[in-house]
């Protein structure tokens, strides 16, 4: 008995140090877990307040074919028809609202189409890949293929 309580002090050190790393997690758990986390499972009722005070940037489809109808005319029946714009053109909701206020940019092909096209093992066989330098050389895609109907021209 005399010799575990010989060695009590390094127990009771181990004990303190864990005291204290609970009682340092338990402050930090505090400080960082935003109010009402949990009331709805995992989720904070106030992260939909929070989300609808963003302002929106995406325009939708409908906010793009209102202008440009010939492009969503062009688009039907193609692969790329199920692909939003804004996915190739970006964020447009200002453009949208005000055509003179954002200019949009036409988006580099050859940088942009293999994004999802180049080639990869875990790509479906049927969805079309594409080794860049093998398929084009250095031609941008648009030199053979129209990206709203990708078809070869």
């Amino acid at each position: 008995m005399r010799q575990f309580l010989k060695d009590g002090q390094h127990l009771v050190r181990m004990a303190l140090f864990f005291g204290l790393g609970l009682l340092l997690f338990v402050a930090l758990r505090a400080f960082f877990v935003p109010k009402g986390f949990g009331e709805l499972g995992h989720f904070r009722p106030a992260a939909i307040a929070d989300n609808a005070a963003r302002p929106i940037v995406y325009a939708g489809r409908e906010g793009c074919e209102v202008c440009h109808a010939d492009v969503a005319e062009s688009r039907q029946g193609s692969r790329h028809a199920a692909i939003a714009c804004e996915a190739c053109h970006g964020a447009l909701a200002q453009h949208a609202d005000d055509p003179a206020r954002l200019k949009p940019t036409r988006p580099d092909a050859r940088k942009l189409c293999v994004q999802c096209h180049r080639s990869e093992a875990a790509k479906p066989d049927k969805f079309p890949q594409v080794i860049p330098d093998q398929h084009a050389g250095t031609e941008p895609c648009t030199a053979c293929h129209h990206p709203h109907h990708p078809q070869v021209k």
